[in-house]
């Protein structure tokens, strides 16, 4: 009879443990979550910024944060929540107690609990808590008009332009996405030349559904330099109309348009739009804990940034002649028209600056009702007094002036042309008002339109502009525009800009402010 021995039995294990590894390989280990669009960062206010990611599986979103570049030193980690298919898998982690007036660099990845993806990096400088210098850029309308990303003219140029004049932050003032206009693989131009775009299923068509939505904002992340953008200048992001459809209000039905089957009137739209504009977007802090889109972007002592919304709560569009405030008259909405009062009001910045996805004074058509009588899409509604929508600008002009609140600045889009408007009550019917500037930019990457005639309401005047000299011109015309604001540190002089896609500053003024 053989013995067997404890070592005989150790050796027998070990052998027959070789043995299985040399016939059944272990698998290798599962590769970590990506993020298949990259990540971006918005809302960068004092003491914070928003982090946006998008995994491609269940995961939870982890941002880390350093002043040391190579993320060695010093280096702060925050996790998120969990990402899940309930939205689409986007998240947003909120940094604060971040250190004032400094560069920071970022580390995004997503875990899921097995292990993490491949890394995303940025880099963004926090708003100062010191007078020192701050520029901004803004501007509005991407993949309108049928004009998207053709990656054989390099894509949206107009990102790169943006990236090369290294703004702190960048207010993206409405029509971030056209969900209502589909893209064609080929556009042939009158000169016979091909505009080729890149074109997805959420693209070849109307967005209808919360999938379509969500693969229009998307879309745009495909761009290389939108994404290398993102990745060194934080986004603050606005709505206007094309994130549902053309001059779109909660009431209005679809029913005109053929092209929409699947939703019975533009609030179901709404909704769905919002839903994803809120999961593809960094909107940070307060604002998006409240599912708002109106918020204030405080940047130190030399500039707060107040975002209104002024699609959620207008009233349908009308001829925009009332003569008293209502539900009709709705433009801000009371609630927020308040708000937006009291927080000017308490503002202790030198600038203060509106960023509204609509212009003030630009009479901005919507349907034609009959001869010579039209529903107006903006505030203005012609020469006169204030009446409809204007009612409720000219309560806070007004305020502001009662209040003694100084150096407010209106920056806008919309209109597919720059300008640069001042207005006076020594030009105006409606005169209790101080003197204020508009300046209008855009569009990034759009068609081309204007100029529209101004309403002598307010009293504004053209001082500069450069209407379209081709109607829904492709971006390779040159006609695409953006805006620029510098603010000296020690002067407080502030100085706007409008630029073309070369980055060249087409014009500028100076604004002195009142102390």
């Amino acid at each position: 009879m053989t013995l067997l021995t404890r070592r005989t039995v150790l050796q027998g294990l070990a052998l027959t443990a070789a043995g299985c590894a040399s016939t059944r390989p272990m698998p290798a280990p599962r590769p970590g979550p990506s993020l298949p669009l990259g990540a971006q960062l918005g809302d960068v206010r004092t003491g914070a910024v928003s982090v946006w990611g998008k995994a491609d599986r269940a995961s939870r979103l982890i941002v880390e944060w350093s002043e040391d570049a190579r993320l060695e030193k010093g280096v702060h980690r925050v996790e998120g929540g969990l990402l899940t298919a309930a939205t689409d898998f986007t998240g947003v982690v909120d940094l604060a107690g971040l250190p004032a007036g400094r560069e920071l660099f970022v580390r995004v990845l997503a875990d899921d609990g097995g292990s993490a993806g491949e890394e995303w990096r940025g880099r963004f400088l926090t708003a100062p808590e010191t007078a020192r210098d701050v520029c901004f850029a803004w501007s509005a309308d991407v993949c309108g008009q049928g004009w998207g990303i053709n990656p054989e003219w390099g894509g949206y140029r107009g990102f790169a332009a943006l990236r090369a004049l290294r703004p702190d932050f960048f207010l993206h003032v409405g029509d971030v996405i056209y969900a209502d206009n589909p893209l064609l693989p080929e556009v042939v131009v009158p000169d016979g030349r091909v505009w080729r775009n890149l074109v997805t299923p959420a693209k070849s068509k109307v967005a209808e559904t919360l999938e379509e939505m969500r693969g229009n904002f998307a879309y745009n992340f495909l761009d290389d330099s939108l994404r290398a953008f993102a990745r060194e200048v934080p986004i603050a992001y606005q709505w206007d109309d094309h994130e549902v459809r053309n001059n779109w209000f909660h009431s209005r039905s679809v029913a005109e348009d053929p092209r929409y089957t699947q939703v019975p009137d533009d609030g179901v739209l709404a909704a769905r739009a919002r839903q994803a504009f809120f999961e593809y977007t960094p909107v940070g802090g307060a604002a998006r804990a409240e599912g708002r889109i109106h918020r204030q972007l405080s940047q130190g002592p030399l500039l707060d940034v107040f975002i209104p919304d002024v699609r959620a709560f207008r009233g349908p569009n009308s001829v925009n002649r009332q003569e008293q405030q209502g539900p009709e008259t709705a433009f801000l909405g009371r609630a927020q028209l308040e708000g937006l009062k009291q927080s000017l009001a308490s503002s202790k910045a030198t600038w203060k600056v509106i960023a509204t996805s609509m212009p003030l004074g630009l009479i901005v058509p919507a349907e034609k009702l009959g001869e010579g009588s039209w529903r107006m899409e903006a505030w203005a509604n012609g020469p006169g007094a204030p009446l409809g929508r204007e009612l409720e600008l000219a309560e806070l002009l007004s305020f502001l002036k009662e209040r003694k609140v100084r150096n407010v600045v209106f920056l806008t889009a919309d209109v597919h042309y720059p300008a640069m408007h001042q207005y006076h009550p020594d030009r105006a019917r409606f005169r209790d008002f101080d003197p204020f500037w508009e300046f209008v930019a855009g569009p990034l990457n759009a068609g081309t339109f204007g100029s529209m005639p101004l309403d002598e309401t307010f009293g504004p005047e053209v001082r500069w502009q450069k209407p379209a000299t081709v109607m829904n011109a492709a971006p390779w015309e040159g006609q695409q525009y953006f805006g620029s604001v510098r603010i000296q540190g020690n002067s407080g002089v502030m100085t706007v800009a409008i630029h073309d896609l070369s980055g060249k500053a087409l014009h500028q003024v100076e604004l002195e402010p009142i102390r």
